[in-house]
């Protein structure tokens, strides 16, 4: 019989996904992964009353449980990782970072140290012979923030919800009298919850007051607490004043500058040509040179482009420019519903 270790995360899709693989006659195993435990400021993190749904519905399910307690590891790959991209003036996504070096590298690894067979876990998406394909549920397809895991890490592991929808899975979870059948899903940042990025990095980077730039005029419009918390194509939290909104074209980390421009058109804000970097294909060879599409956010658009090499640099063009590509965001390249895999958005 084959024996799964499931993350269970405590919510609705890991404890249908165990459900799911019991009833298929897999052996099954339970594992939260305790990734971070730190309140902040106003903000309780969840990850006790998590973990207890995730014992609970272990026990409905009459499975054992495990908890592997990646707390240490997580803050140096996963938290600090994302703190030094954001000092840094990039825009880093640390859900596909922990998927790399967490859910599919650690939590992977000890659980076939520990006897498993395969992993699995709730995300909404397929594999094929290794090959990583888009869900069936298109809006709720989870392939951006898994394209930087490997093929040998994809053919021990099962995603049981890529075939269904959402809104099926909640009642199907409901039909088998699971707890947490209509707890809602998690929002925010992947291991704090409700908060938001800019009250998470307050903790770690002391405010810096600098200026707002007009970008066209050098006229200073007026002041920012750091220019760490602005992000390209930014509008809210410029408190400039009244008259036309303002949205952020730009920062200079070396003098704390924020530039900001109410032309929607403005050149630094949409993106043709797409300098490539931290390239991953998820088979470890790289694709013939071509039209593909991509991706360049959770939800976004599938977008029409030709990837190419140049020097050994990877680069796409899109078919149409596209607003705030930002540095340090993940561009995901797709063959038809196939993730290839991805890169990381250069300056």
């Amino acid at each position: 019989m084959t024996h799964v270790y499931v993350g269970m995360s405590g919510g609705v899709d890991s404890s249908l996904t165990a459900a799911l693989l019991k009833e298929q006659g897999y052996k099954v195993t339970g594992v939260y992964m305790k990734n971070w435990t730190q309140d902040l400021p106003g903000m309780r993190c969840p990850w006790a009353d998590d973990l207890a749904d995730a014992k609970r519905v272990a026990v409905q399910l009459g499975i054992d449980f495990k908890v592997f307690d990646f707390e240490a590891e997580y803050k140096q790959k996963v938290v600090d990782y994302m703190i030094d991209e954001y000092k840094l003036g990039r825009t880093p996504n640390p859900d596909i970072m922990c998927n790399q070096e967490v859910k599919f590298k650690l939590f992977l690894e000890a659980a076939l140290e520990n006897g498993a067979d395969m992993i699995a876990t709730g995300h909404y998406a397929r594999v094929k012979d290794g090959a990583l394909l888009q869900a069936e549920d298109e809006a709720k397809d989870q392939t951006y923030f898994l394209y930087r895991v490997t093929r040998e890490a994809l053919e021990k592991t099962l995603f049981p919800l890529g075939e269904f929808k959402k809104s099926v899975v909640r009642d199907m979870a409901e039909a088998r009298g699971l707890i947490t059948a209509r707890k809602k899903d998690s929002q925010g940042i992947c291991f704090v919850g409700q908060i938001g990025i800019r009250e998470f990095l307050s903790q770690y980077v002391q405010p810096m007051p600098g200026d707002i730039v007009d970008k066209v005029t050098g006229k200073k419009l007026g002041r920012h607490d750091g220019a760490i918390f602005y992000t390209l194509g930014q509008r809210h939290g410029l408190d400039v004043g009244g008259g036309l909104p303002y949205y952020v074209v730009g920062k200079d980390m070396s003098t704390n500058t924020v530039y900001a421009t109410t032309n929607l058109n403005d050149e630094q804000l949409w993106r043709k040509e797409v300098n490539l970097g931290s390239v991953h294909w998820i088979d470890g060879l790289a694709p013939r040179e071509g039209s593909y599409t991509v991706r360049s956010r959770h939800r976004g658009a599938l977008l029409p482009a030709r990837l190419y090499c140049n020097q050994g640099e990877w680069n796409i063009e899109l078919d149409h420019a596209e607003r705030a590509m930002t540095a340090g965001q993940s561009v995901v390249i797709y063959d038809g519903t196939t993730c290839l895999g991805g890169a990381i958005v250069q300056p």
